[in-house]
């Protein structure tokens, strides 16, 4: 990862991406082509390498790349902490990796089998506070808005966490102040053993319903589990 030199140009649409290195090397050279209508301020590999970078970055778009991620918390844990709009970019052209993205707070999606200027259009028009979705998608996004009810019983994930060991809810803490930390260090903060934090990582999934470190950090930031 890396931050790019800032422009002068002050009009230009400030994009970060968060993809593997080979496609945000071609998206970089699409955006630099592209001058002075775009400014790459970073890059990132994925959404959780991207989070302690995007102050910095200050992005108006974050272009994120869905290949490289294990699902759409990815775009819920971006827009946790930034005001950026986030514009998806992805392979599948199924309808339920679309609606789920948008769902989860993405302002559009662009399928990688489109021609680059519709990736610059759809940047600019997310920039400017539009969503880039098509009209199918549009009425079937709209339909399950109006299919989900507000909650009016317990909240089913704050009893998921008051299963949570002490123990367990300060690894949770402890990888919320860090996303980014290897497994080794994590365990050494601890004061545990690498394997006995797989063991603890294995029982906190399970407890929470979550897949993965990506998922774990979102929902620990979504529920204020960032402190004891």
């Amino acid at each position: 990862m890396h931050k790019v030199q800032k422009s002068l140009r002050s009009r230009a649409v400030r994009v970060a991406l968060v993809a593997l290195p080979l496609t945000a090397w071609g998206l970089g050279r699409l955006l630099a082509e592209t001058s002075p209508r775009f400014e790459l301020t970073g890059t990132a590999d994925s959404a959780v390498q991207a989070v302690p970078l995007l102050q910095d970055w200050q992005p108006d778009v974050v272009v994120l790349d869905m290949d490289g991620e294990s699902g759409t918390e990815a775009v819920g844990l971006l827009n946790l902490h930034l005001p950026a709009k986030v514009l998806v970019l992805v392979s599948s052209p199924l309808s339920d990796l679309h609606d789920s993205a948008v769902l989860a707070g993405a302002r559009g999606v662009v399928e990688k089998r489109e021609q680059p200027q519709t990736l610059l259009k759809a940047i600019e028009k997310v920039h400017a506070g539009e969503m880039w979705i098509d009209r199918s998608a549009t009425g079937r996004i709209f339909m399950e808005l109006a299919r989900r009810k507000p909650q009016t019983q317990p909240d089913p994930e704050q009893r998921r966490i008051d299963h949570l060991t002490p123990r367990e809810r300060q690894l949770v803490v402890t990888l919320a102040s860090d996303a980014a930390a290897p497994g080794k260090v994590v365990a050494q903060r601890l004061h545990i053993s690498e394997h006995t934090l797989r063991n603890h990582l294995t029982s906190v999934y399970g407890k929470l319903g979550v897949a993965n470190r990506v998922e774990l950090y979102a929902f620990a930031h979504r529920h204020g589990l960032t402190r004891q």
